[in-house]
């Protein structure tokens, strides 16, 4: 019997800098034809547009300080609330502590809604350091040094991998073995949703 596509698509994809987690988001996404949200997106979509939390989010990267959990909730959910996130989302970048994870339950829970998973892409530290010096060095950004890098790690491990433990007793968590080639570890995410009944609204895409 052939599995019927998701009637239901809302995802967050998380994984360590150099996990590959934003190419394979763009895939996932295309394939349940959902938006992929980044906060990165967001912020610069409405720092572009001149909108009022974009002129918020400006004023506060021009003084040096970083956006707010609240004020990141914001304008997730205002992104949230566009037509094209109706049936579905893929999430990467948010939440990425307990406090915006709290921010995100609360909205979703007064939509009548709730993620459908969570994809956990597995890398070894010392893997996720090679990537993204090998990544540093094809950029020319110097300034991305080993010692840079395992702060970027070090932050991740302390600030976002624990949402992972609000998540797991919801049994909503992927593990997925982030290590091989991308097609691999595509096949990977898809036969892990499938098992769950989780089919792409358009398999086409993620051939």
């Amino acid at each position: 019997m052939t599995a019927a596509a998701a009637d239901s698509a809302r995802f967050l994809i998380v994984g360590p800098q150099g996990s590959g987690k934003g190419t394979q988001g763009v895939l996932v996404a295309e394939a349940f034809g959902v938006p992929q949200i980044a906060t990165g997106d967001i912020f610069r979509a409405n720092v572009a547009e001149g909108t009022e939390l974009g002129k918020r989010v400006q004023a506060i990267i021009e003084a040096g300080d970083l956006v707010s959990d609240e004020l990141t909730s914001e304008l997730v959910r205002d992104r949230l609330r566009q037509p094209d996130a109706a049936s579905g989302f893929l999430l990467d970048g948010y939440p990425r502590n307990r406090s915006q994870v709290e921010h995100l339950d609360e909205f979703l829970a007064g939509r009548d809604e709730h993620l459908d998973a969570v994809l956990e892409l597995v890398v070894p530290r010392d893997e996720s350091i090679s990537r993204l010096r090998h990544r540093a060095l094809e950029q020319g950004r110097t300034d991305d040094t080993e010692e840079v890098i395992a702060n970027r790690l070090a932050i991740y491990e302390r600030e976002t991998a624990p949402i992972l433990d609000v998540y797991r007793p919801r049994d909503i968590v992927v593990p997925i073995d982030g290590v091989g080639t991308l097609a691999e570890v595509t096949s990977r995410i898809f036969a892990a949703l499938a098992s769950r009944g989780l089919v792409p609204r358009h398999p086409g895409a993620a051939a």
